[in-house]
Parts: C-alpha cells; structure tokens; sequence
C-alpha cells in the first residue's frame, strides 16, 4: 500500500505522471519537427502494452486538414476544440508531430477506433488534387512505413485506412467517424501511396534541418 501510495502521489488525476517531454523524448519519428497540442485534445496513455490505456496500435488513419498546417497547428493547440492528430504532413513533406504515438490523439470520431490508431493529417484540401503533392505523398509513405515496422502494423488496406472509412461508433453501417467525414477524398491516391509504403526503398522522408 506504501508503495501505491507513494506512485500515486507523483501522478495526476488520471493515474499517469503528467510531465512535459522534451523535443527528443517526444518524437517518435526522427525528421519529425515537435509541437505538441495542447493536453485536453487528446488522452495520455501508455501505448502499447501499457498499464493505462496500453491498447495495441494497429491501424494508421489518413486524413486532410482542408486548411493549412499553420491553421491544423492552431486548432489541435486550442484546449477547447477537443481535436488533434499526432502527425501533420505539410505540402513540401515537412512533418510535425503534435502527439506522443503512446498517447491517444482524438481524430477519428470513434473511439475505439482512436484507442488503436495514428493518425496523420495531411495539409489538402481534398476537393483540390493540386494540393495532394508528390513531397507530401513520399513523405506520408516514409512515415507510414516507418510506424508499421514499429508497430507491427501490416501494410495493406485493412490496417492503412482513409477517416472515411472508420465506422460512426453509432452507427456502424455508416463510415466516417460520428461526423461523417469524407477525407481524404476521392483524388488521394492509394494506389501510389501504397506503393509507396510497401517498396521503402522509393520513398524519400523531408529531414529537418532545424530541430527544436
């Protein structure tokens, strides 16, 4: 009893040490750049296998941010929206991280499916192929790769999915989270994107050249 006593007191409420990271202890993917949201937009975890919400990761959720990252960076950093990824992939195939991959980002409008997931931003807008660019695929694809080898996430279309293709927790029949969201569209092409993630060798991550 001493003993729990004695964890506890250095916890929060939630059961979990509520410490800052540092840049390094942060990010989970090297040429990530790290800026975190603000902590009532997602859910501290131990991920996986932890003793608090230690579910598996395995599936990587795809979405479009349909604004720029400077705007998706200001929203998941307002405590009231409620809203975060862990990874924004910008235009030129600069990456941010904004959530530690052991925490639990709320993107998807489901949360079972969030309790198992990364999710990826991407800075599109998905009525607008132009803004889909070819940096911003390679670089989402070398992250994928990477987190699937991390994980142990296969790499196929059952375990890489769009956030249009997540059941509304209310009603399974329906896809798109509970608000019925469409990203990343019908001009994300999988196809490309898939090979990419599956022949690494093609892929080319961005690497920051300054680093927090």
């Amino acid at each position: 009893m001493l003993l729990l006593a004695t964890l506890l007191a250095g916890c929060g409420a939630s059961g979990v040490r509520e410490t800052a990271p540092s840049a390094f202890d942060a990010v989970g993917y090297p040429p990530a750049t790290w800026n975190p949201a603000a902590p009532r937009n997602f859910r501290t975890a131990t991920r996986p296998g932890g003793f608090f919400f230690g579910d598996p990761i395995t599936y990587i959720v795809i979405h479009t941010t349909e604004g720029s990252t400077a705007s998706a960076i200001r929203r998941f950093q307002k405590p009231s929206e409620r809203v975060s990824a862990h990874y924004i992939v910008s235009g030129d195939g600069r990456i941010t991280q904004m959530v530690r991959e052991r925490d639990i980002d709320w993107h998807s409008g489901n949360p079972e499916y969030n309790r198992h997931s990364i999710g990826i931003e991407h800075e599109a807008v998905s009525s607008q192929p132009a803004t889909l660019t070819d940096a911003m695929y390679r670089s989402s694809a070398a992250l994928t790769r990477y987190l699937c080898l991390k994980y142990e996430i296969p790499m196929d279309r059952d375990h890489i999915i769009g956030h249009n293709e997540v059941p509304d927790p209310k009603n399974p029949d329906r896809l798109g989270g509970i608000d019925r969201h469409t990203d990343p569209g019908p001009h994300w092409d999988w196809t490309y994107f898939m090979h990419l993630v599956t022949q690494g060798a093609d892929t080319k991550p961005y690497v920051s050249t300054s680093r927090p």
